[in-house]
């Protein structure tokens, strides 16, 4: 099969289209002939070492941990998928080695779920990894109908999942953003406001009382916005900042796969509740450009692998 895998850190130039053997699937497991993945920013970071202290990486590696796709093949005791099912999932295992960019990758039924209909495989493989992160943030952080809730960097891949996921259960959001992402914000159902100085006056402006509920997604003054902010009894949750956990008393996330979790996801995209934004798509055969552009750090939406 062909992939992309790198035999060590360095930069998006470590990348190369290989061929590979056909990736044997355990007792647990399905086989999934790849439709498409997509990049998120943990992709590059695991490619350029930043968390070899963290992760076991055996090389060589094939990247990605987001995938849409079609089950070609069930292990002995898989009985939850069939050869034919269109799947999607974040394809984590315990190391980082056989990751979904390449035309077949072997997932544990636990990071899988049926793709929701309404979606493209395109658009199914931008949602995995970020969506869940947003989904289980809002559930760590109890979200329900009636609070207001502050979403710092709400336009990023994972803030436009959780404003929308926060919307459906009949939450007010407050979103952060610069000030050329706000239409898009108001489409998604948020408020936005503008980060940097004065951020405190600017959400009190709208939320006098405070917000019940902060979800970090990235921001570089958690701790004294939150103090300012969080209204009594509320709770704070960051996937960038153990202080939300160390010091706000909040929550601290690393995303897990979670096929209930993505079933969830699945029923709300068909719902119509959970719109996917992919900024760009890339062939298989390009995924360094894609690495680089989402590195790069000027795209919002999800940079998508077709393969």
């Amino acid at each position: 099969m062909r992939a992309i895998t790198y035999s060590r850190y360095g930069g998006s130039d470590v990348l190369t289209l290989t061929d590979l053997p056909e990736p044997k699937v355990g007792p647990d497991s399905v086989l999934v002939r790849v439709r498409a993945s997509s990049v998120n920013p943990v992709d590059w970071k695991v490619r350029a070492g930043y968390l070899d202290g963290l992760l076991d990486v055996v090389f060589p590696v094939v990247p990605g941990w987001d995938v849409a796709g079609v089950v070609e093949r069930v292990g002995p005791d898989a009985p939850e998928f069939a050869v034919g099912d269109e799947v999607f999932g974040y394809v984590r295992k315990d190391w980082v080695q056989g990751g979904t960019l390449a035309e077949l990758v072997a997932a544990p039924v636990r990071t899988l779920a049926r793709k929701p209909a309404s979606l493209t495989f395109e658009e199914a493989a931008a949602v995995p990894l970020t969506g869940l992160t947003a989904y289980q943030s809002i559930e760590r952080s109890g979200v329900h109908a009636g609070q207001t809730v502050l979403v710092h960097a709400a336009a990023g891949g994972v803030g436009q999942f959780a404003v929308q996921i926060a919307r459906a259960r009949g939450a007010r959001v407050i979103g952060t953003a610069s000030p050329a992402n706000h239409e898009y914000l108001r489409t998604l159902g948020a408020e936005p406001v503008a980060y940097g100085d004065g951020l405190v006056d600017r959400v009190r402006a709208l939320a006098p009382d405070g917000v019940d509920v902060v979800l970090d997604f990235g921001t570089d003054d958690l701790v004294a916005t939150t103090r300012a902010l969080l209204a009594p009894g509320g709770t704070v949750a960051s996937i960038v900042n153990p202080a939300a956990r160390v010091e706000l008393g909040g929550h601290y996330l690393w995303v897990r796969p979670s096929s209930e979790d993505l079933a969830a996801l699945a029923t709300m995209a068909d719902a119509g509740q959970l719109a996917v934004d992919v900024a760009a798509v890339f062939d298989l055969a390009d995924a360094a450009a894609a690495h680089e552009l989402s590195e790069s750090g000027h795209v919002r939406g999800k940079v998508v692998v077709r393969v």
